[in-house]
């Protein structure tokens, strides 16, 4: 996602960080730091943190599923998006996430490209308006970041249902054709009550720009959006998935947004700003960055942040 239209606005001002979380923090970070020195050993890291700021608290790690370590966009509507025939699925197996309802909202629409009234037109994100959706970025070589998000999205709906979680997609790449808008996004994790809601994504910055960030919901009370009931358990999630899609998959922390956490608070969402769910975004990487989209391009390394996101979220649910 790169930082362009609806939800791709330049980070928010900095939040001051939190001491507890901090120290909390600090016990996780070992085990992402030894992952981190074993892929700067082949080879791995972007650089230093130059990109600009709102961040969270410092890097943290996390162990398989408990860890609890150390952000794109949705889209949003009103000129009526399509009837979203939404993709929910109960799973008949046992597991942790029993009687848990986890929405999946894959970033952007391949349809999107075929819709550009629809999507341009503004939607009320509470703080201000945005369009409904964008077509997301790609790749140099044109793999779109669309696609990328929707087939994260199947792999990872595939590893929660066998973890015994019902899993809701909030589109399913041709139905709706195009979008749901960002707001029309948030209100499916809304209307189904979800225990934890994610949104998959990845962005479109400069070469040399890398890494992964999680996006959580600033405090935001404005308009149709009242985030304060979510901010605290959001940012449990962030910092699981966060620390778990580290050590999954080897991928570091953003070096140009994030301070080098990890984490971006962000108040210009409408997908985090309207949502009434625990929910976060991730830009599991920078599509334009050469390294970064030869992991992104990778199915294998796709399969590692399917991975990754969902141990964040069943450490999130167990102790929720």
């Amino acid at each position: 996602m790169s930082y362009v239209g609806p939800d791709f606005d330049p980070p928010q001002p900095r939040r001051p960080r939190r001491g507890p979380l901090t120290v909390a923090l600090a016990a996780l970070v070992p085990g992402a730091l030894l992952g981190w020195l074993v892929y700067e050993a082949v080879g791995g890291s972007g650089g230093s943190g130059s990109g600009s700021d709102t961040a969270g608290p410092q890097t943290s790690a996390a162990s398989p599923s408990t860890a609890k370590p150390w952000s794109a966009p949705a889209t949003d509507d009103k000129q009526k998006s399509p009837s979203p025939s939404h993709t929910s699925r109960t799973s008949t197996a046992d597991g942790p996430l029993k009687g848990k309802v986890v929405v999946i909202d894959p970033g952007h629409n391949p349809g999107n490209f075929s819709h550009a009234a629809e999507i341009n037109r503004q939607v009320d994100i509470g703080t201000n308006k945005k369009e409904c959706d964008t077509t997301g970025t790609s790749t140099n070589s044109g793999y779109t970041e669309a696609r990328f998000s929707l087939d994260v999205a199947h792999r990872l709906r595939t590893i929660l249902e066998q973890q015994g979680a019902t899993v809701k997609l909030t589109h399913d790449g041709d139905s709706p054709p195009w979008g749901p808008c960002v707001d029309e996004r948030a209100r499916i994790g809304n209307s189904a009550h979800a225990d934890a809601a994610i949104s998959i994504h990845a962005d479109g910055s400069a070469e040399g720009d890398r890494g992964f960030h999680v996006i959580l919901p600033a405090s935001v009370h404005a308009g149709a959006a009242d985030t304060r009931p979510i901010v605290g358990p959001s940012r449990d999630l962030g910092e699981r998935v966060a620390g778990n899609f580290l050590r999954v998959t080897g991928e570091p922390p953003s070096n140009y947004v994030g301070k080098g956490t990890g984490l971006v608070t962000r108040e210009d969402l409408g997908g985090l700003n309207l949502s009434t769910v625990p929910k976060v975004f991730i830009e599991c990487g920078n599509m334009r960055d050469s390294k970064d989209a030869a992991l992104l391009t990778s199915g294998a390394w796709r399969q590692k942040a399917a991975q990754g996101i969902s141990e964040g979220i069943v450490s999130f649910l167990r102790e929720s």
